[in-house]
């Protein structure tokens, strides 16, 4: 089976590890500092605070900003299901909006009938290694005095106009789960370049302390931390990303020259960047369920879009949620999306195979 994604781990991660295992500093120590100031120099944040994984990221960056019950969040309804549920942890609600069907971010267009005296905030996702149009969402909030909490889970090297994403509003999440451009396992990091608001997620993810070994709780707070197990996988992916990024852009044009010929299929093209980052190779196909089930029997992985939110089971009739209005965008984007295998372990016989194969369907 040639799988849909997977992470680059050999011997880096292994010499890491040992060396965390060796000094037994197991939970977050230097090694997860360090993997904090690799992320600070990739994003150019001021902050980055290290988190269990990226929704509880979101999670903290919501309570941060004083986000609660009463409150409502503009969220896309087509993003993974954490976005919209961290929203709902807090107890406020997630207003779905619509896409804009060239960045696959949330559409500016109808945000204006989704605003309610209840609204307090608005959450841009960065999709496939995409970005939302930020010039206009943060135009959008300061006009409407809205917060901006940026889920830029699939973000990590992702640039739009020239400034990392994630960066743009007043916090922003990265992911490093399993099948992110590098991966820590689980994890994710919060940047913020506001101090009060580094210091508050910090409190969050460490029991209400602003510094560890206290049994003086000043603030209350959980338990969200990272560790140096995972800090130390991280920063061997970290210096493997410059590397993995020029891969990705290498397998995007391969499927690119060989496919692009095919009137049935629409290749994916990323925006607003001079170096795109291809986290997957995805394209839009008409015939797109009988391709992958065709590919699937071949030995091919493939991977659907995200399913649009307003079709969630666990949301039907939901009273935590509000999905008014039509979202015939994100609907087609979805019945006709498709990614296909763009790991960096991706060999180049495979990503033939693959080619090959999905000639032959049309033919």
């Amino acid at each position: 089976m040639i799988i849909q994604i997977q992470p680059w781990i050999n011997e880096l991660e292994l010499e890491e590890l040992t060396k965390v295992i060796n000094s037994t500093f197991i939970t977050e120590n230097s090694m997860t500092k360090e993997f904090e100031s690799m992320t600070i120099s990739l994003t150019g944040s001021k902050y980055a605070i290290s988190v269990a994984n990226g929704t509880l990221g979101l999670y903290c960056a919501l309570l941060a900003l004083d986000i609660g019950p009463g409150d409502e969040v503009l969220v896309p309804d087509m993003t993974f299901i954490a976005t919209a549920n961290a929203v709902i942890m807090t107890g406020a609600k997630p207003v779905l909006c619509d896409i804009d069907q060239h960045s696959l971010g949330i559409s500016i267009k109808n945000l204006s009938s989704k605003l309610s005296k209840k609204t307090k905030a608005i959450m841009p996702v960065h999709l496939y290694g995409n970005t939302a149009e930020m010039d206009s969402i943060l135009k959008f909030s300061k006009e409407h005095n809205l917060k901006v909490i940026e889920d830029a889970a699939q973000g990590v090297g992702v640039h739009y106009k020239g400034r990392h994403v994630g960066t743009f509003g007043d916090i922003g999440v990265l992911s490093y789960y399993g099948n992110k451009t590098i991966t820590t396992g689980e994890g994710g990091v919060i940047l913020t370049n506001d101090e009060n608001l580094a210091k508050v997620c910090y409190r969050l993810k460490n029991h209400g302390r602003d510094q560890k070994g206290s049994f003086k709780h000043d603030y209350i707070g959980f338990n969200f931390s990272f560790t140096d197990l995972q800090a130390a996988v991280g920063v061997s992916q970290m210096k493997k990303l410059p590397e993995i990024l020029r891969r990705k852009e290498e397998i995007f044009d391969k499927y690119f020259a060989e496919l692009s010929d095919i009137e049935e299929l629409c290749f994916y093209k990323i925006n607003n960047q001079e170096n795109p980052v291809y986290w997957f190779t995805s394209l839009y196909c008409k015939k797109r369920d009988q391709l992958a089930d065709f590919l699937l029997k071949e030995g091919v992985q493939t991977r659907r879009f995200f399913y649009p939110l307003h079709l969630q089971p666990c949301y039907e009739n939901s009273p935590r949620i509000i999905k008014k209005g039509v979202f015939n965008i994100s609907k087609d984007v979805y019945n006709s999306g498709i990614s296909l295998p763009s790991s960096y372990i991706l060999k180049d016989d495979e990503q033939e195979f693959v080619i090959n194969k999905i000639k032959q369907f049309f033919r």
